[in-house]
């Protein structure tokens, strides 16, 4: 695998390492040694998909306050998505700053989102699949939400969004927002 680390410290894009011949190409995209090298130690506990029928579907931005923070490893299995992370680590240097990467299924590109970071991504085609491994099982108590559009935050989603839900909607503003319990 190929760790590109970004401007958000511990978050990275992450390229499958292609051997191929006339079959196609085979690729690791999970070695917990290869993750452990680059600090990454979260083994995943839980995976998910996420289906989307409409382009445009915005999902997010969503968190989980510790002791049940997650890391999350995300790839667009069908379509294509605009992922976007926000770094809610109040002692980070880059607290409030968010990251933006297109993820398709051709490209077999993967994004890992550390701990106490917002999450969310909108479709860019019709029919998109995510799948994402997370490393601790989903607690009601400590989800927490971002909303979307927050003009502190100042995403630049790539289109505009047609389908998000009620409780998507509803997410405070980061600055209205407690990141940790």
């Amino acid at each position: 695998m190929i760790f590109t680390e970004t401007e958000l410290a511990g978050a990275f894009i992450i390229d499958v390492d292609r051997m191929s011949d006339e079959r196609g190409f085979f690729a690791r995209s999970w070695c917990e040694d290869e993750f452990a090298a680059h600090g990454i130690t979260a083994a995943p506990v839980q995976a998910n998909v996420s289906s989307n029928p409409r382009k445009g579907t915005l999902r997010g931005m969503h968190l989980q306050l510790e002791p049940f923070g997650e890391t999350k490893l995300v790839r667009c299995t069908r379509g294509a998505i605009y992922d976007v992370i926000v770094d809610m680590r109040e002692e980070s240097p880059t607290y409030g700053q968010w990251l933006g990467v297109e993820l398709t299924a051709e490209s077999f590109r993967m994004l890992f989102v550390p701990a106490r970071f917002a999450h969310g991504f909108i479709t860019l085609k019709d029919d998109t699949d995510v799948c994402y491994q997370v490393s601790a099982k989903y607690a009601p108590g400590y989800e927490r939400g971002l909303r979307w559009n927050d003009p502190a935050i100042g995403i630049k989603w790539p289109i505009e969004p047609t389908v998000i839900s009620e409780k998507d909607r509803r997410h405070p503003d980061f600055r209205q927002l407690v990141p940790q319990a």
